[in-house]
């Protein structure tokens, strides 16, 4: 059973999440401030962390900063208020995986969950990489990368990655689709798992997280690059 950890210091909203999440058969821990949240974070582990930013004690962000600082990838989704565009974005420059505004749907916290959930290579209309060794058939190489699909693991020229889950996600969407230029509508809806109207700039931020990860100057990026007007295109290295 996956478990959950459920931040909110409304209760009315932790008990509706609650009894949404525990139908869909996901075992639910829940906190009402930051610092019980960072506690329970750092002892246990969680597949998923719902969190809301405005918080008693530690807010959402800093336990957000201190949960990636802590090298823990499991994936938030943080719950804002409608007018805090700021904290939305900084919330995903610190590593947050998605984002929900409140009011919601507890339908569309569990959809988004199960998006997350999905594996790339399930994707319908993934292609095989045309570079790199066959030897096994679920590795993925684009230059220097080699992105395991099958158990979350990526390396680069044999060092390994540290990447949130969706940070992995989009890597291997990507190289799953070298010299294909891919529009942010395109990879919202391939990574994210549905649409989401006007979200383009979580696209630009996750995308500026891995370059981060992947890229020996992110400036100047080698894999992933711009297409102004399109999207992005990952390429190989020097070919």
């Amino acid at each position: 059973m996956k478990k959950i950890l459920v931040v909110d210091d409304e209760p009315a909203i932790v008990t509706l999440l609650q009894y949404n999440l525990e139908k869909e058969h996901f075992d639910v821990t829940t906190a009402g401030d930051g610092d019980s949240a960072l506690t329970l974070a750092l002892q246990e582990h969680y597949d998923f962390i719902i969190l809301d930013l405005m918080l008693p004690g530690l807010d959402g962000l800093e336990v957000t900063k201190k949960i990636r600082g802590a090298n823990i990838t499991t994936p938030i989704m943080i719950l804002t208020a409608k007018d805090s565009e700021t904290d939305k974005i900084v919330g995903l420059e610190l590593g947050a995986d998605d984002y929900v505004t409140k009011p919601f749907s507890p339908r569309e916290i569990v959809a988004r969950i199960k998006a997350i959930e999905r594996r790339v290579n399930k994707d319908s209309d993934a292609q095989p990489a045309a570079h790199g060794s066959k030897a096994e058939q679920e590795l993925i190489v684009v230059g220097g990368l080699r992105i395991d699909p099958e158990n979350y693991r990526a390396t680069k020229d044999g060092e390994k990655l540290t990447l949130t889950p969706k940070e992995f996600e989009l890597l291997a969407f990507f190289a799953k689709r070298v010299g294909k230029i891919l529009s942010r509508d395109a990879l919202l809806n391939g990574v994210w798992g549905f649409e989401y109207p006007a979200e383009t700039r979580m696209v630009d931020i996750q995308v500026s997280h891995l370059r981060d990860k992947i890229e020996a100057d992110p400036k100047h990026p080698d894999y992933i690059k711009t297409v102004r007007g399109f999207g992005y295109q990952m390429e190989v290295p020097n070919e």
